[in-house]
């Protein structure tokens, strides 16, 4: 199976000068066309302290210049494998538009406050899942975490107050390279990369 790609150059003189303004262009482009359901839908690639890799889709929460932040259970497996091994790389898949960008860097977690004040903003069922799910540990049916759901229904109803569970949080993704992938005719897309470079940042082109 194969798709002709047909989109206009993507050039060195298009780039902003920082590639988190870049991104932020980019993104909103993807988020204002709404052929995406979810375009801050990124894939997270961890590995183990051996090499052994692991990837999952995972939604981007927050970006700024320090970076980008996702939520989980840090004793998920992508939480522990960070705990092991800090690099991560991101890929966000846009197809629709023939775009992706690839960022690699090393996580670290946000700090408490950061996740407190998030999960407060998470729904209510959203706020008790994250309770209910042993995230990445064997179940043996799918009763037994509805089960462990609706316990926690009972102690928070609706409208209560629920704690940020201490074993879950956020993850900052400081980059230091950036890729931007434009589809085009004959596979001759255009990849630009920003590789962090002292305080600031260079440009290169990849071969497609």
């Amino acid at each position: 199976m194969r798709e002709q790609y047909r989109s206009e150059d993507f050039t060195e003189q298009d780039l902003a000068a920082d590639p988190m303004e870049q991104f932020a262009h980019w993104f909103s482009q993807v988020a204002a066309g709404g052929s995406l359901h979810e375009p801050n839908a990124m894939v997270v690639s961890t590995a183990t302290a051996g090499g052994r890799p692991s990837s999952r889709t995972v939604l981007l929460k927050h970006y700024d210049a320090r970076g980008f932040v996702f939520f989980t259970n840090y004793a998920s497996r992508k939480g522990r494998e960070l705990a092991e091994n800090p690099y991560v790389s991101l890929l966000f898949p846009w197809h629709p538009m023939t775009r992706q960008v690839i960022v690699t860097g090393t996580a670290a977690r946000v700090g408490r406050d950061e996740t407190v004040a998030y999960f407060r903003t998470r729904p209510h069922g959203s706020q008790l899942g994250a309770w209910a799910s042993e995230q990445s540990t064997v179940i043996g049916t799918r009763r037994e975490l509805v089960a462990r759901y609706e316990e926690l229904a009972a102690r928070y109803p609706e409208g209560e107050k629920v704690p940020a569970p201490p074993h879950w949080g956020g993850f900052r993704v400081v980059p230091d390279s950036i890729e931007f992938w434009q589809g085009h005719e004959n596979r001759l897309h255009d990849r630009l990369r920003y590789v962090r470079e002292g305080a600031g940042w260079r440009v290169e082109r990849l071969c497609p």
